[in-house]
């Protein structure tokens, strides 16, 4: 935990600061340590540091930033600077003189050379990087989670670098912070020689440049256009018809943008044509399971509009959704890569959909008794639900990127601990909505919770009592014996768990992407 009662002090000589950086530079060196780090490792090294120097521990916290920076280093120096931004605090400006104006966003410089934001803007600007003057973090990682950039060199004070440790790990935003000499909030001043030498570092490094999960989501979406998927179904029949309609209408393309950032993270040779294949034939087996889903559910409508057995009757939409499954496979039997890597495939992906269905053949076993409901049963289901959705996906495009097998073994398990979390999320979700109250059905895990406590405690009465409540107050008890709360220690300790399995990754592509993707989700 930040320990916010601490000084948070930057050496005034800038020959400790120096020595302080140096250190730093040579003891995450040493340790070859990954991004991102947890602020426990941080804290680690940087009492490392000071004690290496036998440095006042007053600069423990300048310590922290230091290291944080050196571990982020080769990943922002590997972005290029059009895919950087440079963001600078509005209390370097000269605060008696100063003529720049406001919008929604910061400071708009008038270059009025009252202060050295204008000179180091330009300076900026000319290498090509965003410029940002403004307080605080949140809309640096807001451009990064965009798309629009890439990596972040920030001047902030320490108590502000300090709050923004959080939001930006959990994020995965590639930073580089530096602290400003003294506290304030008019009038401060940095290191302008370390700023600039910052600012110029580059070192390109393919494995080490961040993907943008944003831009390829973009792009992905770009896959599912009438255009587009005109290459891939020429024929006119009724059927093909409908099964690519299905394919073009909405979702946010979550499978084949995890296809696909898989594939480009571990292929060293990225061939367009492959990534396009790739997310198709695991879009094709996504929509026909939703057909599927849709039947079996009984549902009205998918993506706002009605869903396709409602409009085309029901063996009009088996018959598509198994079309969409044939053509999945096909697609795959073709991809235009070496055999191992295509026997590989179609292993991976008939193991996903033997699960997927055994999966979804346990959940539609459960029924409406909630007596009958085991906490280990749901999470089996979970991963071989959710968790083999996302597992196929990810495990497609890495096979064919090359990834070599204990990166596969590490996706796998990912895949897992994410399904079961993911789940667990949507049933709390669920329960806390307004409408919720006549849908109890929709959050099976609390229900499972609350039939473990009462059958381990004994109360088979309080069971049977359960049984004949309306959904109001059964909801009701929920509350009172804190089963949601109970439900919220099981996410965390599954998210706990992505994160752990995350670390051990040694692709920091798809480390850093899958970060930011676990960021957005939880």
């Amino acid at each position: 935990m930040i320990k916010t009662q601490r000084l948070l002090k930057v050496p005034t000589d800038v020959r400790l600061r120096n020595a302080l950086r140096k250190e730093a530079v040579r003891l995450v060196a040493e340790k070859q340590i990954e991004p991102p780090a947890d602020f426990d490792r941080l804290e680690a090294l940087a009492l490392e540091v000071v004690q290496n120097l036998q440095v006042n521990t007053d600069y423990l916290d300048f310590a922290i930033v230091l290291c944080g920076n050196e571990i982020w280093r080769d990943v922002v120096a590997a972005t290029p600077f059009d895919r950087r931004l440079l963001l600078l605090p509005q209390c370097l400006k000269n605060a008696l003189n100063c003529q720049a104006e406001m919008d929604s966003l910061g400071l708009i410089c008038a270059g009025c050379k009252g202060c050295q934001i204008d000179s180091v803007l330009n300076k900026a600007e000319a290498l090509g990087y965003t410029t940002l003057v403004a307080e605080g973090t949140t809309v640096a990682v807001g451009l990064v989670e965009e798309g629009a950039i890439d990596a972040v060199i920030g001047v902030s004070c320490m108590p502000v670098l300090q709050r923004s440790f959080e939001p930006v790990s959990r994020a995965a935003v590639p930073v580089l912070g530096l602290p400003l000499l003294h506290d304030g909030c008019e009038n401060t001043n940095v290191d302008y020689g370390w700023l600039f030498e910052e600012m110029h570092q580059l070192k390109p490094n393919p494995e080490k440049q961040p993907l943008s999960v944003s831009l390829l989501k973009d792009q992905v979406q770009d896959y599912f256009t009438e255009y587009t998927l005109q290459d891939f179904f020429r024929a006119q029949d009724v059927t093909e018809k409908l099964a690519k309609r299905m394919l073009v209408m909405g979702g946010q393309r979550i499978r084949p943008l995890l296809t696909v950032l898989a594939y480009r993270s571990y292929s060293k040779e990225v061939r367009e044509e492959i990534a396009m294949a790739l997310a198709i034939i695991i879009e094709c087996f996504h929509k026909a399971s939703l057909i599927h889903d849709d039947i079996e559910d009984d549902d009205d409508f998918r993506y706002d509009q009605e869903t396709l057995h409602k409009t085309h009757g029901i063996p009009v939409a088996i018959n598509v959704g198994d079309y969409l499954i044939g053509k999945g496979y096909q697609l795959l039997a073709n991809l235009p890569v070496e055999p191992k890597l295509l026997a590989e495939s179609l292993r991976v992906v008939s193991s996903s959909h033997v699960n997927l269905s055994t999966g979804q053949g346990a959940d539609l076993m459960l029924g409406t008794d909630f007596r009958s409901l085991a906490v280990d049963q749901l999470l089996k289901i979970f991963t071989q639900k959710t968790g083999e959705a996302v597992k196929v996906a990810l495990l497609l495009g890495a096979i064919n990127g090359g990834a070599p097998a204990d990166e596969l073994t590490r996706l796998e398990t990912f895949s897992d601990w994410f399904g079961i979390a993911y789940q667990i999320r949507d049933d709390l979700n669920e329960f806390r909505e307004e409408d919720s109250l006549e849908q109890m059905q929709h959050f099976p895990f609390l229900l499972a919770l609350l039939n473990e406590r009462f059958s381990e405690n004994g109360h088979q009465l309080r069971l049977a009592e359960l049984e004949k409540m309306d959904s109001i107050q059964l909801r009701q008890v929920i509350v009172d014996e804190q089963v949601d709360r109970h439900a919220e220690a099981f996410l965390k300790l599954y998210v706990d768990k992505c994160y752990q399995e995350l670390d051990q990754l040694q692709n920091l592509k798809l480390k850093l992407s899958l970060y930011g993707v676990m960021g957005k989700v939880f």
